[in-house]
């Protein structure tokens, strides 16, 4: 527990002192939002609010997680999986920071084109797609000591399950199919102040709380698995528990100066590196299913928004006034806070039907 502290009390304060610095640098830089002119209210006054903020909590976490594992050092032997960085470590930060590449190369094509004309779509999945299959490859064929990966060759709800066997080129598949949705999930939801920052908050902390409790129930800790019938089989989830925390508490530093009227914006260098990161905490902790559920908002906002381009390329008619979902309410009168702080609350809803069901499973489990 003092490790994963540790770590998320240097996440926030890096983040927290850290961002206005990004602020200053990223105005100098003239690095606006380019912002699109859609008749909606939450556009009035925020041209020139200077983006790429994401970059300021992904240094954050880095920097806590090694803080962190420095703190693992004073740790028992038992309790440290290695001296460096685990694999789950370089597999969940290399997420983290090369979805936020991509996003960042789609930030920094808007600012120098000075329109909303980034990435195309192609080019974002197919840099997505890279990414989720060069880590996906690492979760999958990199074994640890005792023969556990990063990643499992079944499909996951609360734990493996045991008949959704999909070998190893389908596991690849499917970590970058989860890497892909979530983290264009998170950047579909990033378009009021403080909403994918907030929902992320969430999200991370609700992984903070699974790792370290796996971590608590472990299979690799022999003391616990000799005594206990029960274990969870995933690896490294104390350094699970440490990277969502630091994360998680990094964004709330962010969320300071995010929040409404916000200060900066995380762009899709903080969006794309956020989904990257709770895709990969999802498969790591062999919950993959149940991130449906932990990130019910980032679905709902995809599924919605998909059902908008289906009907109107089908029927020419829009079931939505407007997607993503917020800009619906927008355009419906909803004040932009309200909109924010109510899908916080269903949000919040969705984490706590997620770790409500995760710990059910335990109880059952165990009797």
């Amino acid at each position: 527990m003092r490790a994963v502290i540790v770590a998320a009390a240097v996440a926030f304060l890096i983040s927290l002192f850290g961002t206005p610095v990004a602020i200053r640098v990223f105005t100098a830089l003239k690095a606006g939002q380019p912002i699109r002119s859609i008749g909606l209210a939450s556009n009035v006054g925020k041209k020139g609010t200077p983006t790429m903020g994401g970059v300021a909590f992904i240094v954050a976490t880095v920097f806590a997680y090694v803080a962190g594992h420095i703190a693992l050092t004073t740790l028992p032997e038992r309790q440290i999986a290695q001296e460096g960085p685990t694999m789950t470590a370089l597999v969940l930060l290399g997420l983290f920071v090369f979805c936020g590449v991509v996003g960042f190369i789609d930030d920094f094509l808007k600012v120098r084109k000075r329109n909303s004309d980034g990435l195309s779509a192609k080019g974002k999945l197919l840099g997505q797609a890279l990414v989720g299959a060069g880590f996906g490859i690492a979760a999958l064929y990199t074994a640890s000591t005792n023969g556990e990966t990063v990643a499992s060759e079944h499909i996951s709800f609360i734990r493996d399950i045991s008949w959704l066997d999909v070998g190893k080129v389908g596991s690849v598949i499917v970590f970058v199919f989860v890497i892909t949705a979530m983290s264009n999930g998170v950047n579909l939801t990033d378009g009021l102040d403080g909403l994918a920052t907030g929902v992320s908050v969430l999200v991370l902390g609700a992984y903070a709380l699974i790792g370290y409790w796996q971590y608590r129930h472990w299979c690799g800790d022999t003391a616990y698995a000799t005594a206990n019938d029960y274990c969870y089989q995933v690896r490294d989830p104390l350094e699970i528990a440490m990277i969502a925390a630091a994360a998680a508490a990094a964004c709330v530093g962010f969320l300071w100066w995010n929040t409404s009227p916000a200060r900066i914006f995380m762009g899709d260098v903080g969006a794309l590196s956020l989904g990257g990161l709770i895709g990969g905490l999802a498969v790591a902790t062999r919950t993959t299913l149940l991130s449906i559920i932990i990130g019910g908002l980032f679905v709902i906002i995809t599924v919605t928004w998909v059902i908008q381009i289906v009907s109107f390329r089908t029927t020419g008619r829009r079931v939505f006034r407007m997607v993503p979902l917020h800009h619906h309410f927008e355009l419906a009168g909803w004040s932009e806070v309200n909109i924010v702080v109510r899908f916080w609350i269903v949000s919040g809803v969705c984490v706590a039907i997620g770790l409500g069901l995760f710990y059910s499973d335990f109880l059952a489990v165990v009797g």
